[in-house]
């Protein structure tokens, strides 16, 4: 009888074993990877938010500008400028830049103290902190 006890003892503990091994392969749901908080990539996002928000979309707040981004920057200033739609080779109205790890943003330009520069740099902080979508 003690053969029978040792017999299912060993198979309990082998059982036991193997489930905790499976339990110890598997892993939860893989974190979402953060956004990445260097200028560059800071400025990708700010840069496809812009484009498609307030461009591609047909915004009509941003119909007479014009999208010129400049994210390969050796200046280590990634930016991307909003310039008269009809007069593009002409001054910026708005420019937004980022410099550093992690990337300091900066908007400046004569349309950031028009009503719509409340919204540009409501946005741009959103896209800059990894949100999607448009305002």
């Amino acid at each position: 009888m003690s053969s029978i006890f040792n017999g299912r003892s060993l198979a309990l503990a082998c059982v036991a074993a193997s489930l905790t091994l499976v339990a110890a392969c598997q892993s939860g749901r893989p974190a979402a990877p953060a956004a990445s908080s260097a200028a560059l990539p800071t400025m990708e996002r700010v840069a496809l938010g812009a484009s498609g928000c307030w461009f591609k979309s047909g915004d009509a707040a941003f119909k007479a500008y014009r999208l010129a981004p400049e994210l390969n920057s050796f200046s280590g200033r990634p930016r991307i400028l909003i310039v008269p739609r009809k007069s593009p080779e002409s001054r910026p109205l708005a420019v937004v830049e980022a410099e550093g790890q992690p990337a300091r943003l900066q908007a400046f330009g004569p349309l950031m103290s028009e009503p719509v520069g409340t919204r540009i740099a409501a946005d741009v902080r959103r896209w800059a902190a990894g949100g999607k979508g448009c305002s």
